[in-house]
């Protein structure tokens, strides 16, 4: 008992004194995430409005698709990534395994699919009263669109932290196509897995407070948006 309560009093201390180690790797995780969320989003988000608002030959397929891949196994991902990358792959010749954006890429392939269904849900839940009313009052088929994007803003702003929340604690993945080399692809998850093997309980503890407090953080801001929703409805 004495030994954990040692560990977390390490811990805190790592914290409150802004150890470079532990602030290289924060940093880096959420450069990291947060690259990897901007791509999805980018992507994501107008993929997702486009399936909600239009209908065409296999758009079922495609939103089936993107419901299963928002369950996709991290290591597969990495599996994936790490193929295409290696020497022997596609993409080999640009030399971007075991690199933070062999990371990047991973982490987006696994926001992508959750960002855009969970913005096509958004868009699909909005009261078609509010598009027929647009439509009324003389809207262009653009302006109704974007008026049911805006009736859906706090959906699709979810479905973006939601897609955040699930790359800041992915290991699998990124663990397979960065090599979690210290200094250069080592992040919060990968190195609390390496420092709790190692039996250094203080950093991996340090990490796990940050990243338990990023995540409440993340379905703090989740809630409030759910919230502001529903109440806009």
């Amino acid at each position: 008992m004495d030994s954990i309560i040692e560990g977390f009093l390490k811990a805190f201390s790592l914290i409150y004194n802004l150890n470079q180690e532990l602030l290289g790797i924060i940093f880096l995780s959420l450069k990291v995430s947060g690259i990897a969320l901007i791509i999805s989003s980018i992507i994501g988000v107008p993929a997702g409005t486009i399936i909600g608002l239009r209908k065409f030959p296999g758009r079922g397929f495609i939103i089936s698709l993107l419901n299963t891949f928002m369950g996709l196994p991290p290591v597969v991902v990495g599996l994936f990534v790490y193929l295409l990358l290696s020497r022997s792959g596609p993409l080999g010749f640009m030399g971007l395994l075991y690199t933070p954006s062999a990371m990047i890429a991973a982490q987006t392939i696994l926001a992508l699919p959750i960002v855009a269904s969970l913005c096509h849900s958004a868009i699909v839940t909005v009261d078609p009263i509010i598009g027929q009313a647009a439509i009324t009052l003389g809207a262009t088929p653009y302006q109704k669109a974007i008026t049911i994007i805006n009736e859906a803003r706090y959906g699709i702003l979810s479905g973006i932290i939601a897609g955040f929340g699930r790359v800041m604690a992915e290991v699998g993945a990124i663990l397979i196509v960065g090599g979690n080399i210290a200094g250069y692809t080592r992040v919060m998850t990968t190195t609390i897995a390496l420092e709790t093997d190692k039996g250094n309980f203080e950093l991996a503890l340090a990490l796990g407070i940050i990243l338990l407090t990023l995540s409440l953080i993340i379905n703090v801001v989740l809630h409030l948006f759910q919230k502001k929703g529903m109440i806009s409805e």
